[in-house]
């Protein structure tokens, strides 16, 4: 019997998880660092290579397929509509699990200093980082926007919104040629994007081993579980408020307005979120995501191109959620009490922090700092979180790329280019010869 992707990427997530706590009773934690998490690397950079190539060429393809600058303000003015409503939600369900839990309350000193202490490295370069963008002026996003060299910027993951915005650009000024002559352009890039999306199919045989490989090496490199005991609670609102947005909100509004199946949705878009949770980076994950979204739940490619690439970069739903109940956690755990002015602050930090996250590992915890500060927290406070922070970028991760398929189905739906499923197989477009027999003589 022939096993789904799913399955597939469950075992191998299952296997690694088991391998990695064996070598890690055994004391061969040097063992899995140094011959199997390069499998892992190996696979997750693979992703992340052909992440920009996708990016260009099914944005360029998107857009020139609209042939009209009135539907590219139509789609892109609904995308950003339904992206800063998904994040409000997001924050919201973050701000009230974290205020009617209350996880910081019972965190005693002595505990807060040694998680402070046991992270404070880590902590000191998140630190530069956001100290480095706080002395930036605050127009500086929007000069952020337009690259001054498109290779370098495609050549970092952590600027691919540059990358978009010259693209979309790009695809502008191809609606506006005349038709002939942009004609072959237009084909190079729609021929790119299907040898691109062939590449993910073969990418993602390896899928199961990556998994596997990453999971052993994630058990093997954690340190002491005995700190994380008083980051319980914390961690439980964190993943309470996923949840709700992963398996409550998101397929609630997949089911209600385009009338899908609740069941069928996860069935489509699992693999994908699998992958999210091995990898943290909705980057390395938007090669799958696009395939999930446009063959398994039937989003047009037009659409898909279009949301998909844009949500990668600023829908943060997940870290928006969790830098809403790390910021309380943290503020409950100095003593301080929050009113309602302070949640406003960190609601709307949170949110507007999370559209210039950029989608790696991590990044999330650099715009916590931003959030912190805005309600005069001391921005070192972010070590209490960072023992258990990689788990929960996983699971957030989850989250952001689930927005974003939600996003584009009802976007496709709206404009109606939601249709039904159209599977690809790896090697539907493989025919090889047939072997010539030879001359008779």
């Amino acid at each position: 019997m022939k096993l789904a992707l799913h399955w597939k990427i469950l075992l191998g997530m299952a296997a690694g998880l088991l391998f990695g706590a064996l070598c890690v009773w055994l004391g061969w934690q040097g063992f899995v660092t140094d011959w199997v998490k390069p499998f892992g690397t190996i696979f997750i950079n693979a992703l992340k290579l052909i992440a920009v190539p996708l990016i260009v060429a099914s944005l360029v393809k998107g857009v020139s397929d609209l042939k009209d600058l009135s539907r590219l303000s139509s789609m892109g003015g609904r995308t950003i509509v339904l992206y800063l409503m998904t994040t409000a939600v997001a924050v919201t369900v973050g701000l009230t699990v974290a205020s009617l839990v209350g996880p910081g309350r019972g965190l005693d000193a002595e505990t807060r200093d040694q998680l402070v202490a046991s992270a404070s490295d880590v902590a000191e370069s998140k630190m530069k980082i956001a100290a480095q963008q706080k002395e930036q002026g605050p127009l500086q996003p929007l000069v952020d926007l337009v690259p001054d060299n498109l290779f370098a910027a495609a050549a970092d993951n952590g600027s691919m919104l540059k990358v978009i915005v010259f693209t979309l650009f790009f695809g502008v000024g191809l609606i506006l040629v005349p038709e002939e002559e942009g004609r072959p352009v237009k084909a190079f890039f729609d021929g790119l994007n299907e040898v691109i999306l062939k590449l993910i199919d073969l990418i993602m045989l390896a899928a199961p081993l990556g998994v596997f490989a990453l999971m052993a090496a994630l058990v093997a490199e954690t340190p002491s579980f005995d700190v994380f005991f008083a980051l319980l609670i914390y961690s439980l609102c964190v993943v309470a408020g996923l949840a709700v947005m992963t398996f409550i909100f998101y397929p609630a509004l997949v089911v209600t307005l385009t009338g899908r199946g609740y069941l069928w949705f996860f069935r489509g878009l699992s693999p994908a979120q699998l992958l999210a949770f091995s990898t943290s980076s909705s980057a390395a994950t938007l090669p799958v995501t696009m395939e999930r979204v446009e063959e398994h739940l039937g989003v047009d490619e037009e659409v898909a191109s279009f949301v998909l690439p844009i949500g990668a970069t600023v829908n943060m739903d997940g870290t928006s959620l969790y830098q809403a109940v790390a910021a309380v956690f943290i503020a409950q755990a100095f003593g301080m009490e929050l009113t309602l002015a302070n949640l406003f602050t960190i609601g709307m930090t949170a949110m507007l922090a999370s559209v210039g996250t950029a989608a790696v590992p991590s990044a999330g915890i650099v715009m916590l700092i931003v959030v912190l500060e805005a309600i005069e927290v001391p921005s070192a406070a972010i070590a209490l979180i960072i023992p258990v922070d990689r788990v929960l970028d996983m699971l957030r991760t989850v989250a952001n790329i689930t927005s974003d398929a939600t996003v584009a189905m009802l976007v496709a739906k709206s404009t109606g280019k939601l249709g039904e499923p159209h599977v690809k197989e790896w090697d539907d477009d493989y025919h090889p010869q047939a072997e010539e027999s030879p001359a008779d003589g």
